[in-house]
Formats: C-alpha cells, sequence, structure tokens
C-alpha cells in the first residue's frame, strides 16, 4: 500500500469555504449548510453511521493532506492517520465513545464511511482501492485512551 493513492475530493477546500453560495434554486445556504444537508440525507440513507462520522472524515482528509505535504490523493493509512490525530485533538481520551456515538468502533468503520462517500460523489478512489485498507489499523483503545496521557508527558 506504500504509496498508493487513495482517496481525493473534487475540490477539498470546498468544505471549509462559508460563503453564501445562493444555492441550485437561490435558496441563499451556505456551501457548508448544503454539504451538511447531504451528509444528513447519506447517513439517513445508510442507516448506521451519523453525519458527524461523515464530516470528520473530511475534515480528517485536509488533516492528513497537511500530514503528507500534498494535495491530491492520500493512501488509506494515511487518512486514518489524519482521523486518529484529528479524533485525539478534538476529542482527547473521549475520543473512542464519540466515535461510537457515531456508530463507528474500528478503523474499518472509518473505511465504510469513505466508501460511502465515494458512492455519494463526495471523495474519490482509484480501482485498487479496497475496504481492507482500513481493516485493523489501530485499536482505539489503545490509541485514544491506553496511550493519550503517556504520550502527553
Amino acid at each position: 500500500m506504500k504509496g498508493r493513492p487513495w482517496v481525493d475530493s473534487a475540490d477539498p477546500a470546498r468544505h471549509n469555504e462559508r460563503q453564501e453560495t445562493g444555492g441550485a434554486e437561490g435558496d441563499g445556504m451556505t456551501e457548508q449548510g448544503q454539504l451538511m444537508q447531504k451528509l444528513q440525507a447519506l447517513a439517513g440513507a445508510r442507516g448506521k453511521y451519523r453525519a458527524d462520522a461523515y464530516l470528520f472524515v473530511l475534515n480528517a482528509l485536509e488533516r492528513a493532506y497537511e500530514l503528507a505535504d500534498r494535495r491530491g490523493h492520500v493512501t488509506g493509512p494515511e487518512l486514518l492517520e489524519g482521523i486518529r490525530r484529528l479524533g485525539r485533538e478534538h476529542f482527547g481520551p473521549l475520543a473512542r465513545d464519540v466515535f461510537n456515538a457515531w456508530g463507528v468502533s474500528t478503523t474499518l468503520d472509518f473505511g465504510h464511511v469513505v466508501f460511502h462517500l465515494v458512492e455519494a460523489g463526495l471523495l474519490q478512489k482509484t480501482p485498487e482501492d479496497t475496504l481492507a485498507d482500513f481493516a485493523d489499523r489501530y485499536d482505539f483503545q489503545q490509541v485514544f485512551e491506553d496511550g493519550y496521557f503517556s504520550s502527553r508527558s
């Protein structure tokens, strides 16, 4: 998997834009608001993961770009590292509980979230990419709870 391309949003910067776009029908909704509506619809249609999980993955993609020092495709493990770091920063030792509340209990669940985003047209993948790229990469308790305080000292 080293150096293998993974996911890419069509325009990652659009996820953080908060300017008024006027919407498709001129409804004045922000682009961020439109994205949240899409994520809520996706979460409702899929029924397993909350919209927060989908948004978190998009934000973690931005973190993965920063860590990789490039834009474009990143590997599954690179994205999971972005998820790990962002989870620790935002939620500390409660990250596992937050992710569980979103329906996410393993790294493979994050893989499912990514593939749902791909199927919804919000991310892209290469033909070689699989869910196996996300299987058993790290244990949430280990990285978010057990190692939290020891790594901060």
